[in-house]
């Protein structure tokens, strides 16, 4: 009977451990505007906006624009060697520019040569 039941403990525990489903915010491809391809790094670390912690910005024809639709955290460590606080990446957008942010309807870091 304790084979039995402490079967059934681990069956259980085991579902709910990894019968979990992981959601992951992706942004769909599925406007028509044109991908872009911009340099994206942290707002304030690397293209010196106002701000009190670390946004994900865009730099289009030379202007830094925060992003909304995507978030720093999406796309690793910000804080590491590479991270957008430390770096600036290329990446694909698309989206369009309102009241001074650029709302993003996709977002896709371009993988560096290295990270191939």
């Amino acid at each position: 009977m304790k084979k039995i039941l402490l079967m059934f403990l681990v069956c259980i525990i085991y579902n709910t451990v990894f019968g979990q489903q992981i959601e992951t915010k992706k942004l769909k491809n599925a406007d028509t505007k044109q991908i872009q391809i911009v340099e994206a790094a942290c707002g304030q670390c690397q293209f010196k906006l106002p701000g009190k912690s670390c946004d994900l910005a865009v730099r289009i024809n030379g202007k830094a624009y925060f992003v909304d639709g995507a978030n720093i955290d999406e796309h690793g460590d910000a804080h590491g060697t590479d991270g957008f606080c430390n770096a600036i990446s290329k990446a694909e957008v698309k989206g369009e520019i309102v009241d001074g942010r650029f709302k993003a309807t996709y977002f896709k870091l371009i993988k560096s040569k290295k990270e191939k």
